[in-house]
């Protein structure tokens, strides 16, 4: 399995800004999620509408063991998106909340089938066998 992420540039001119900016937000997912095996990010600028200006966007494909997230930043009526480092921002973040997602639904799926294995941080803390005992005086 290959461990590398490709960079497409549709309509858009290739800069060493722009590959630096995403392999940077790639290397902080990768940070926050380990499983990450590789991926893809497509940059693209689609026509000019002369109405509206320029939007970009931006789509984004991350490979894991356990899912595929994938994530489209397609607003057109976003004027923030004219702006292609914000639409970057944006695609990553959303990723970042998918994979948050995936990750809270296998913990919850490794609790339910096996509630011995989480820790309660209780055991071997008193030996019930060391504890006083108490009668009560009911009278």
């Amino acid at each position: 399995m290959s461990n590398e992420f490709q960079i497409v540039f549709h309509n858009i001119d290739q800069s060493d800004a722009l590959t630096d900016s995403v392999n940077k937000r790639v290397e902080k997912l990768r940070r926050y999620n380990g499983d990450i095996i590789g991926g893809r990010v497509v940059l693209d600028s689609p026509h000019n509408n002369h109405h509206k200006g320029k939007v970009y966007s931006v789509t984004l494909e991350l490979h894991t063991p356990n899912k595929e997230v994938v994530v489209t930043q397609e607003q057109h009526d976003n004027h923030a998106h004219e702006d292609l480092y914000v639409a970057i921002r944006d695609a990553f973040n959303a990723a970042e909340r998918q994979l948050k997602s995936v990750d809270k639904k296998h913990r919850k799926q490794a609790i339910h089938k096996n509630p011995d294995a989480v820790d309660d941080g209780m055991d071997g803390i008193v030996d019930e066998d060391d504890l006083p005992e108490y009668n009560s005086a009911v009278g």
